[in-house]
């Protein structure tokens, strides 16, 4: 008797080991459960945002220019102490902090560009070039860094609904979901992804290789080009006229 039930056992072990491989052929796994991304290449990211922002010209912050940074290290030290190598389904507090720490940086920068914009228009710039190039490009860099989190932190649910493979439907179609056999079997979409999404987005002022599906991917990525184009077109136009 107990012959039998450890063959069944085996069996039933053995259907399961079957059952799960084949559902890792038929599943891609951008719509299956797997582990989280490393955390490392947002990280390293929005440090690079916080420095940007502490190097543009203070007149182009509304608070004290340390603010708004050192709030954003102390978020991202938060989000790091709770989830250091990988960005796992913890609990609902981590998913409200990161979108917090998002929406600081993009207020942050958002105030930098309208400051910005508003110097260029009513010509109290500055008669040097060079600084007003850096100070436009420092923005226009942060801007792609500000859609990527967004981009990255919204589709699907963002990157914790993401490894649990909660929602069917992306918001963003990328190649290697047209034609999976062009990527790994277990390739899924992360930051780097969004960040590729964000940049050229904001150099061809239009979508490339990443087609938005949702509305509200539609309507995001149609501000960002917006917000590029004009931030790309008053600061080169007005260091062209200060080279002339």
């Amino acid at each position: 008797m107990s012959d039998d039930m450890d063959d069944a056992e085996s069996r039933l072990v053995r259907i399961e080991r079957l059952l799960q491989s084949r559902e890792h052929e038929l599943v891609p796994a951008w719509r299956r459960a797997t582990h989280g991304e490393p955390r490392w290449a947002v990280t390293a990211v929005i440090l690079v945002a916080v420095a940007l922002q502490l190097t543009l010209p203070h007149r182009l912050s509304l608070l004290p220019y340390w603010a708004l940074p050192a709030l954003e290290l102390v978020l991202l030290a938060g989000l790091t102490a709770a989830n250091p190598r990988r960005v796992e389904p913890r609990t609902r507090r981590l998913r409200l902090l990161g979108l917090g720490l998002i929406f600081v940086i993009s207020v942050a920068n958002g105030l930098a560009a309208i400051r910005l914009v508003a110097d260029l228009v009513n010509g109290s710039a500055g008669s040097d070039a060079v600084p007003l190039l850096l100070a436009g490009g420092g923005v226009w860099l942060t801007n792609v860094i500000v859609f990527a989190l967004w981009y990255w932190e919204w589709d699907r649910g963002g990157p914790m609904a993401r490894a649990l493979g909660e929602r069917q439907f992306a918001d963003f179609l990328f190649v290697q979901m047209q034609s999976p056999e062009v990527a790994p079997p277990d390739w899924e979409p992360s930051f780097l992804d969004y960040l590729y999404l964000s940049f050229t987005n904001s150099t061809a002022f239009s979508p490339t290789d990443v087609m938005p599906l949702s509305r509200w991917a539609k309507m995001l990525m149609m501000l960002q080009s917006s917000v590029s184009l004009v931030t790309v077109v008053l600061v080169v136009a007005r260091a062209v006229n200060i080279l002339k």
